[in-house]
C-alpha cells in the first residue's frame, strides 16, 4: 500500500510538472491594450433602416470596421466605393449634387451609434471575377489622378467637416485602395488592372494633396496582399513562398522606396495575412523589419494589419478549430509590433470568410466570443506581462485597470495542455471557456485548457 502510494505520488507529481505555467505580472506594465479587435465590412443583414446586428460590434467593444468591400458584387452596391460615391466621374467633383452619399450616409451613422469607427478605404470592391474573363467594372486606374483625389477630398469633408449636408465623424484613418499589387499579370488582377508602377504614381499623386488638406488625419496604404515570402531576422523558412508571394514582396520594396525618396506621407502602411496563428505572426514580425529597413519606424508609420483569418474554409465556419485560432491570433497582434488589426470580416455570410456570424441563424459563431473575451482586455485598458512556458501551444496575455484584471488565454493545438496559474494573489471572479462542446460558459478556473479552446478570466 504504501509503494503504491508512492506510486501515485510520482505520477501526480509528474503530471504537475508537465503543466504549462502561465505567470502573470501586475505591477510590470507593457504598454496599452491593443486596437487589434477590429472587424472589416459590418453584418448587414435585413432592412437599413435599423442594422439589426450591428448591436454585436457594440457588446463586443469593436474599435473600427474597415469599410472594403461592401459594394457588393460586380460593383454595383449601394456603399463606400468612390464610383458608388461618385457615380459620373466626368462630373463636378466641387458640386454636392454630383455624389450619392445617401447610402453610405445611413451606414456611417449606425456604426456610429454603436460605437465602432469606420476605418475608411478610398477604392473599389474586389473584382474576383475578371479571372474569369469577365471584363473589369471599377478597378482600372483612375483616368485623372488629381481628379480622383479631388473627389476624395470632398468625401473626406463630407464625413468630417459636414460639407454636402454630411457630418462631424471621427474617422482617423484613410487608406488608398486595397491589394493593388493582387496578380503579378495586370489582367488577372481583381484589384488594379494596371501595372503597379501606375498605382505608385497614383499614390504619389493622392497621398501628397490629402495630406496636405487634411494633416490631422491618417493617410496611408495599401493593403498589401501580404508577406508569405518575407524571412525575417528570426530566420524562420517562409512557408508560402511562390512567384504570386514573391512579387507581393517586389511590389512593396517599390513602394516604400518611392515612398521614402519622394518623402510622400504614409501615416500607416497596411497589409494582409490568411495564414495560421503561428506564421501569421512571423509575417507581423517580417512586416515591422521591413518597414524599418526603408525607415517607417513605429513611432512614424503604423503598422496595420486588416485583413486577417486563420483556418479559412466553409468547412471551419463556426468551429472551435477557428474560433481558437481567431482567439490565439488575437493574443498574438496584442503581444507582437501591430498597432491595429480588423479580421475579415464582420459579414453575416455564406462565404468562407464570413467567421462571426451565423447567416441561417442570425446568432454569433464561437469565434465571436473570442472577441467579446479580447473586450475584457480592452476595458481594463492596460496590457501587463503574462507568458506561458512549458508548451509552445499555449498564448496568454493579460491586461489591468480600474475595473481589475482581465487574464486570455487560447490553446490552438488538437491535444489538451495542464495549466498551473500564477495571478499573484488575486481572485478568480470568473471564467468563461469556449471549446467544441461549449460557447462562452461560465466555468471554475480550470486545470487544463482543452484542444482547441480559449478561456478568459476575470480578476480582482
Amino acid at each position: 500500500m504504501k509503494n503504491r502510494f508512492l506510486v501515485m505520488l510520482v505520477a501526480v507529481g509528474a503530471l504537475c510538472a508537465q503543466a504549462a505555467e502561465i505567470q502573470v505580472d501586475f505591477n510590470k506594465t507593457v504598454g496599452p491594450v491593443k486596437r487589434v479587435n477590429g472587424v472589416g465590412q459590418p453584418p448587414l443583414v435585413g432592412k437599413l433602416a435599423n442594422y439589426p446586428m450591428f448591436h454585436y460590434l457594440k457588446e463586443a467593444g469593436i474599435p473600427y470596421s474597415r469599410l472594403h468591400d461592401v459594394g457588393g458584387w460586380l460593383g454595383g452596391g449601394l456603399f463606400v466605393d468612390i464610383p458608388v460615391l461618385f457615380p459620373n466621374f466626368d462630373a463636378d467633383e466641387n458640386a454636392p449634387e454630383s455624389y450619392r452619399f445617401v447610402y453610405t450616409d445611413s451606414l456611417l451613422k449606425a456604426l456610429d451609434a454603436n460605437g465602432v469607427e469606420p476605418f475608411f478605404r478610398l477604392g473599389v470592391t474586389i473584382e474576383n471575377f475578371v479571372s474569369h474573363g469577365y471584363p473589369p467594372m471599377n478597378i482600372l486606374p483612375p483616368k485623372d489622378y488629381a481628379k480622383w483625389g479631388r473627389i476624395c477630398e470632398h468625401v473626406i469633408r463630407h464625413y468630417t467637416e459636414c460639407w454636402a449636408n454630411g457630418f462631424q465623424m471621427k474617422i482617423t484613418y484613410w487608406e488608398i485602395w486595397n491589394e493593388p499589387e493582387n496578380h503579378p499579370d495586370d489582367n488577372q488582377n481583381p484589384m488594379w488592372r494596371g501595372p503597379f508602377s501606375e498605382y505608385i504614381k497614383f499614390y504619389g499623386t493622392v497621398a501628397p494633396y490629402l495630406k496636405a488638406k487634411f494633416p490631422h488625419l491618417k493617410i496611408g496604404a495599401y493593403g498589401s496582399c501580404g508577406y508569405y515570402a518575407g524571412v525575417g531576422s528570426d530566420q524562420i523558412p517562409a512557408a508560402n513562398s511562390s512567384p504570386r508571394t514573391e512579387h507581393f514582396l517586389s511590389c512593396s520594396h517599390k513602394f516604400l522606396a518611392a515612398v521614402r525618396d519622394n518623402k510622400w506621407p504614409l501615416d500607416f502602411f497596411s497589409y494582409h495575412s490568411y495564414s495560421n496563428p503561428s506564421e501569421a505572426m512571423r509575417q507581423v514580425r517580417f512586416v515591422d523589419e521591413h518597414l524599418n529597413q526603408y525607415g517607417f519606424t513605429a513611432d512614424k508609420c503604423e503598422r496595420i494589419y486588416n485583413e486577417w483569418l486563420p483556418y479559412v474554409s466553409h468547412a471551419n465556419l463556426g468551429s472551435a478549430l477557428q474560433a481558437a485560432g481567431i482567439a490565439t491570433e488575437l493574443i498574438g497582434l496584442q503581444n507582437g509590433p501591430c498597432d491595429v488589426a480588423c479580421i475579415y470580416d464582420a459579414r453575416c455570410g455564406v462565404g468562407n470568410y464570413s467567421p462571426l456570424f451565423n447567416p441561417l441563424t442570425y446568432k454569433p459563431h464561437k469565434a465571436y466570443y473570442a472577441f467579446t473575451a479580447f473586450n475584457e482586455l480592452r476595458k481594463r485598458g492596460t496590457a501587463v506581462s503574462a507568458k506561458a512556458t512549458g508548451d509552445k501551444n499555449l498564448w496568454v496575455t493579460a491586461a489591468k485597470g480600474e475595473t481589475g484584471a482581465a487574464v486570455m488565454m487560447a490553446n490552438d493545438s488538437d491535444k489538451a495542455v495542464p495549466i498551473s496559474c500564477d495571478f499573484q494573489g488575486k481572485t478568480v471572479d470568473s471564467c468563461r471557456i469556449t471549446d467544441q462542446d461549449r460557447t462562452n460558459e461560465t466555468i471554475p478556473l480550470p486545470t487544463e485548457l482543452p484542444p482547441r479552446s480559449f478561456l478568459v478570466v476575470i480578476l480582482h
